[in-house]
């Protein structure tokens, strides 16, 4: 089975001449012997380089999901989340903010999946710590994950729960030297099928990237932008291109900064998960870490379509984290830069 894989490499590797990127289908066969263990480790180390060196193509990625998708268990007969929300990043620097936008929707009847790797693996966002910090245990199933989502909303579930195979290509990391595909496609999973996506990314030409791959799978609606450490989490500060899918058709906006005291640092050192906590508890918060709530939910409504623009998008979210704060009885509390 090893001399049946090297054909894909052959297809990808054999120069700037004869090279060509996979058709869909062969990437979805390719992926499936990978997940199958059909590809022996040299043949997978190569397959795997050759796609981090040259970049992925939108086909391939459609593929390597189909792939992924086809050994999920995925319920059937369930409601689908109003969206999608990967968490994969392995370049994180500072709280993962986005969870509360998340709990910030959630909280207002909007179905939030969220999915992602143990943060162990790699640099990432302390996810899990604040997830069971605020009591949320992730789901051990898709179906263990749906009916969360009935329950309270807001559900989350680890890669290697509903796609194992896929999770351990994250572990070739230190064998490779480099980040493997999975990096990339295991954003555009999407498993319980929910009609929005919010994707985060590291590098602005993943950007289309991940914009044409969702396409390609007929997502309806999506947004894809530079997120803080490849998270889908806004960094206020800037301002950032997002990629979006509307009704399947690409469209793109521009979003500006919304908080320009550039003396204020991002507190990178404090990863601790009850800090994250205690602001959602009313207990502390700083302008700019509220703007990043607030920006990021705002970008997720207008994802899911709940605004016209985003300016509306961020009145909307405003009210709601306004709303929040006053029925917590939190005070206005501002930490020092």
């Amino acid at each position: 089975m090893t001399m049946g894989f090297s054909q894909f490499t052959k297809i990808i590797g054999r120069g700037p001449t004869l090279s060509r990127p996979l058709t869909r289908p062969e990437a979805m066969e390719a992926m499936s012997m990978v997940l199958a263990g059909e590809a022996g480790p040299e043949a997978l180390g190569g397959f795997l380089l050759v796609l981090r060196q040259r970049g992925e193509s939108p086909e391939e990625l459609a593929g390597f999901v189909d792939a992924t998708l086809s050994r999920s268990d995925i319920p059937e007969d369930i409601t689908p989340p109003d969206i999608d929300w990967p968490s994969y990043a392995d370049k994180h620097q500072q709280q993962p903010w986005f969870i509360l936008s998340a709990l910030l929707l959630a909280e207002n009847g909007i179905r939030v999946l969220m999915h992602g790797i143990d943060g162990a693996l790699e640099n990432c966002a302390p996810t899990r710590p604040v997830l069971r910090g605020l009591d949320i245990k992730p789901a051990k199933t898709l179906a263990d994950a749906a009916a969360e989502l009935d329950r309270s909303c807001f559900a989350y579930i680890g890669l290697e729960d509903f796609a194992p195979e896929t999770e351990k290509l994250f572990h070739l990391k230190p064998l490779l030297g480099v980040r493997s595909v999975a990096n990339t496609f295991a954003r555009d999973l999407n498993p319980l099928g929910a009609e929005s996506v919010l994707v985060g990314i590291v590098h602005s030409p993943y950007r289309p990237l991940h914009q044409e791959a969702l396409q390609l799978r007929g997502q309806q609606n999506a947004a894809v932008f530079k997120g803080v450490g490849g998270e889908a989490q806004r960094n206020p500060l800037k301002a950032c291109t997002v990629a979006l899918l509307e009704n399947n058709r690409m469209t793109e906006e521009q979003w500006s900064a919304t908080y320009s005291d550039e003396s204020y640092v991002w507190r990178s050192e404090d990863r601790a998960p009850e800090h994250v906590i205690d602001v959602w508890n009313g207990g502390y918060c700083h302008p700019a870490v509220e703007a990043s709530i607030i920006e990021t939910a705002a970008l997720a409504l207008r994802t899911m379509g709940r605004a016209a623009n985003y300016i509306e998008a961020r009145d909307i979210a405003m009210d709601l984290w306004i709303q929040r704060r006053a029925n917590t009885g939190a005070l206005n509390i501002q930490a020092t830069a």
